[in-house]
Order: C-alpha cells, then sequence, then structure tokens
C-alpha cells in the first residue's frame, strides 16, 4: 500500500480537500495524510462542499507537519506555493510533487463568493488526484 502525505500551508483546506477526496477514489490502495506548516483548522466551508458529494470530513484536524517527521511516505505532494518553497525532506524513496492550486479561503469576501470558490478548487483537485492517481497508485 503506497503513503501519500498532502502538505499545504495551514491544513485547513486545499490539503483537507486533497485527503478526503484522494482516500474516496483510492479507497484500500493508500494511505493518506494532510498536514500543514502552520496548522490552524479546517475550514467549514471545506468541511460542507466535501459534504456535498457524501465525503464526510468532520472528524479531519489541522496537523503539523513535524508529526510525520522522520516516516516514509511513497509520496509527499504540495498543494499551495508556500508549502512548496518550505517542504522539509522525507526519509527513503519518497517523491515529491507539487500541484499548484489557488488558496479558495480568501479573505473578506462574502459566503457565497467562497463557497463557489472551494467548489472550484475542490473540483480541481479532484480532476488532478483523477488523472494522476488512478494510473500512479
Amino acid at each position: 500500500m503506497k503513503r501519500i502525505l498532502i502538505l499545504c500551508t495551514g491544513n485547513s483546506a486545499r490539503s483537507q480537500l486533497a485527503e478526503g477526496l484522494m482516500r474516496a477514489e483510492m479507497g484500500d490502495r493508500a494511505e493518506v495524510f494532510s498536514a500543514g506548516m502552520k496548522p490552524s483548522f479546517v475550514r467549514p466551508e471545506a468541511i460542507e462542499v466535501m459534504h456535498e458529494l457524501g465525503i464526510d470530513i468532520r472528524s479531519h484536524r489541522s496537523k503539523s507537519v513535524d508529526e510525520f517527521a522522520g516516516q516514509e511516505f511513497d509520496y509527499v505532494i504540495t498543494v499551495c506555493d508556500r508549502a512548496n518553497e518550505v517542504c522539509p525532506i522525507f526519509p527513503g524513496q519518497t517523491q515529491r510533487l507539487h500541484w499548484s492550486f489557488v488558496d479558495p479561503a480568501g479573505t473578506g469576501e462574502p459566503e457565497a463568493v467562497r463557497y463557489a470558490s472551494f467548489r472550484k478548487v475542490r473540483d480541481q483537485i479532484r480532476a488532478k488526484i483523477q488523472d494522476w492517481g488512478l494510473a500512479t497508485v
């Protein structure tokens, strides 16, 4: 079974979306985790837009990349540019991939705009996982 770690800055939106989607898409073919360089909280918008697809991430928590220090992964995937710049080195034969997605959280946007942004990024991540994951893992 492949081990995959998805990294973002806050582990609040993009990496949480990717973890939930990848787990749903890959099932028992992969162990999937997510973490952040500066963990915060799982955004309620992320929980809601995943629920729209029937994927429950309510039990997810924002985790620090430090929790995974020294562990081996087959793939470490960064989903934001900042995480890509400061991604730590993992032991073993880890393949690093960078998938850049816009932060859907934004600042000061009306709720409807935020949710539309989360749906758009969710769908982009889903398409990327389907293109990559099903052929790779």
